[in-house]
This record gives structure tokens, C-alpha cells and sequence, in this order.
């Protein structure tokens, strides 16, 4: 199936946006939904819907099957060794959050080290920030190369035996680079470290083996995969997550409660407090059974082939400045900038040609002023994109420069 059959899955695709058809290049952001994941959703509202775990009547039992099958399909997508590993989320935030506020917290002292990059998105650094001020551990950054990659010599250099946690995203949602995982984790392990990974910008475009990758915690969102919005997982190691302590209570994660104490339930449940993100759950597997369909390598494939295009495309503009790698293959994205023109003028131009692009500090605002600029535009691709689709943001990209020109001249 190629990308313009695809396309025609995506209900939202097929339509005009001030006059002019639909270019959608902020997958990056969040991607659309197909059509199976938004009837798996409406199926459930329209015959399974009761709450999970605690009823036995028939609609209790169907709903329940369906939230703990969707568990079992995120376990073989990420093809983690234990469906309890496999803890649900409202997202990457959320599962990031979780990692530091019961895992790190319990285990940084102060002299400590919690290794990242300054590329990464604020959700995985901010829950860092606050386990260092909590603790007294110290956050320490990998340096970046001039085109934002980091090297494993100064990986090796930062991570030392006083490190207890290394986060980094596969993925960076800016700068186009794939962080050499598997090579950090085990530098992280022969100093007794962590290895915790963001997945936000990873999971929807190439395949994850997290046993490959030996990392030890692994969080992702539904809505970057074509699945609803408020649903993500975190994957942590069993035996790690056996020893953590909940810290969201009530509902479903109690096993006995007395009055001045309680116990909690076995994993995963004991991390769930309350009624779960049933629908969502439900839409992340039909999202990864959609995925599946088409092939996660195939995906991978067809994005890098957009980026080089795009690369190429873009390359003639003058006065486009391109950031992140410029040679090598590229996730789909691409991130610049035009000139002077600020990056909220450039997407206000595309967008009243109908092409949709992500514009601002992409909560990475460290990066931006290692970038030298307050804020960058960038167009992410996915399965439904076309070569037709980058020739369309050239286009509006050489008129938006023309207008400017003119305004400011």
C-alpha cells in the first residue's frame, strides 16, 4: 500500500483548509487517525463500555479483555519478555515522570549524577531537574557535535560510576538525530546506571526491540501513533519495577486497605491508580495492529526517503537554514528556518495555503539557544505524506519569502 492509499485511511486528510487541500507536516506533534482506530474507539463507546477489572457482568468482562489485550499488544510491539512490564500512561510525560518520581528519587543521593542531552524535550529534562533539586544529584550534559549529534567518547567521559541514571530520546523531535541507544545503555550498565529512553519520536517510525536495546525504561504516546490522544505506556525491566513504589493511589491499584495502612497490587495494576484510559487503550491497539499492517520498516523506509527529498528540495531555497544532520539518513522531519522571517510568520503564511508545519521552541528550549534562535519552524512526515506534499511546502515556502521580502523592502 503506498502513501496516497494510505492517505485515504485518514478521514481528517481529505479536506481544504483556506481554500487550498490539506498538506499535514506536524506528525512530529501529534499524527492523525485512521479509520480503524477511530471505529475500534466508537465500537467500544458503542458496545463494550463499562469500567475494567471489578465488574463481572458481560460489558465489565468485554471491556476488561480489551484494555489487558491491548497490554499484550504493546508488550509484542515494543517485544518486551513480560506483559507486566507494561505499565499504561496518558503518555511520555507521564511515563517520564513516573520513572523519576519513583525510581530515580529513591535511589539518587546527593554526589549522584543524572546524565541527558541538552536537545532533549522538556519532559525529559524537567523530571531530571527536580530529582537533582530533591536529592542533591547532580545533572550533567552530554555535549553536542556542531550538527547536534553526541559521540559515545563523550558519552564514555560523562557517564562515570557516580551516575545512577542516563535519559536520552532515541529520537530528537528537532534535530533529526537517532541517538545510538543500545551503545549508551550498556556504558550506562558497566557503571551501574540506567538506561531510560524516550520514545515519543522513535516508536511510530522505525521498529523497537527493547530487549535489543537492554534499556531499562522505555515511554511512548499513543497520539504520535495513530492512536488517541491520553494514552501512552511506559516499559520498565520487571524486576526493576517490582521494587518501585506507586505514586498516584486509590481505585485500582489496591490490594487490601486497612486503616492505617495498605497493600497494592501486583504489577502492572499497582502503578494504575483509578478508573484507566479504557478507550484509549483500546484505540493503541488498533493503532499498533494498523501499524503492524503496513510494517514498521516500511515506515521507517518511506520516511527517510521524504527527508532526503525534502533535503534536496529545500537545499535550492536561499536563505533557508536547515538543522541537524546534513548528511546521512534522517527521521521524518525537518527543521529551519527562512531568513529573518520569524518562524510564527512562516507557518502563518503556510497555513493559509492549507500546509500545517509546527513552529516555536518545540519545548526544547535549551537547544534553541544552543541553536542561536529564539524559536525554529519544522514539517514532519509520516506514512501519509508525499514528494507532493514537500514540492507544495517549497512552493509556499518561496512565496512566503517573496511576501516578506516585499513587506520589509
Amino acid at each position: 500500500m503506498n502513501a496516497k492509499e494510505i492517505r485515504k485511511l485518514f478521514p481528517i486528510l481529505n479536506q481544504e483548509v483556506n481554500g487550498h487541500p490539506l498538506v499535514y507536516l506536524d506528525s512530529a506533534a501529534t499524527s492523525q487517525k485512521p479509520l480503524q482506530v477511530i471505529e475500534a474507539v466508537k465500537h467500544y463507546y458503542e458496545w463494550d463500555n463499562a469500567n475494567v477489572h471489578r465488574g463481572v457482568h458481560t460489558l465489565g468482562s468485554r471491556a476488561t479483555d480489551a484494555y489487558e489485550g491491548a497490554r499484550e499488544k504493546v508488550r509484542g510491539f515494543l517485544n518486551a519478555r513480560h506483559t507486566e512490564e507494561i505499565i499504561f500512561t496518558r503518555g511520555t510525560t507521564t511515563a517520564l515522570n513516573l520513572v523519576a518520581a519513583s525510581y530515580a528519587k529513591s535511589v539518587c543521593r546527593e554526589g549522584d549524577e543524572i546524565v541527558i542531552t541538552l536537545m532533549e524535550h522538556h519532559s525529559n529534562l524537567i523530571p531530571w531537574q527536580q530529582v537533582a533539586k530533591a536529592t542533591g544529584a547532580t545533572l550533567k550534559y552530554i555535549p553536542l557535535q556542531q550538527d547536534g549529534n553526541i559521540t559515545l567518547a563523550d558519552a564514555e567521559a560523562a557517564i562515570t560510576d557516580k551516575t545512577k541514571v542516563v535519559a536520552i530520546a532515541y529520537v530528537s523531535n528537532v534535530m533529526g538525530v537517532v541517538h545510538p541507544v543500545k551503545e549508551l545503555a550498556a556504558i550506562a550498565h558497566r557503571h551501574g546506571a540506567v538506561m531510560v529512553v524516550d520514545g515519543a519520536q522513535s516508536t511510530p517510525h522505525m521498529k523497537v526491540d527493547v530487549q535489543d536495546l537492554d534499556c531499562d525504561f522505555y515511554a511512548l504516546s499513543g497520539h504520535k501513533m495513530c492512536a488517541p490522544t491520553g494514552i501512552g505506556a511506559l516499559y520498565g525491566k520487571k524486576e526493576l519495577l517490582e521494587k518501585m513504589e506507586p505514586i498516584e493511589f486509590g481505585g485500582e491499584m489496591i490490594d487490601f486497605v486497612d486503616l492505617y495502612d495498605s497493600s497494592w497490587k501486583e504489577l502492572p495494576w499497582k502503578f494504575e491508580g483509578g478508573t484507566p484510559i479504557i478507550a484509549g487503550a483500546v484505540g493503541l491497539g488498533a493503532a499498533i495492529d494498523f501499524l503492524e499492517s503496513i510494517g514498521l520498516d516500511e515506515i521507517h523506509e518511506h520516511e527517510e526517503k521524504l527527508s532526503a527529498y525534502a533535503m534536496g528540495v529545500l537545499s535550492e531555497l536561499e536563505g533557508l537554514t536547515v538543522y541537524g544532520p546534513s548528511s546521512g539518513k534522517r527521521p521524518g522531519l525537518v527543521t529551519f528556518n527562512l531568513g529573518d522571517v520569524h518562524p510564527h510568520d512562516v507557518a502563518t503564511f503556510l497555513d493559509a495555503e492549507g500546509i500545517a508545519v509546527r513552529a516555536g521552541h518545540h519545548c526544547c528550549q535549551p537547544l534553541m539557544r544552543w541553536l542561536k534562535a529564539s524559536a525554529t519552524a519544522r514539517a514532519s512526515f509520516y506514512l501519509y505524506n508525499t514528494e507532493e506534499d514537500i514540492d507544495r511546502l517549497a512552493e509556499s515556502l518561496k512565496r512566503t519569502k517573496e511576501y516578506f521580502s516585499d513587506a520589509i523592502g
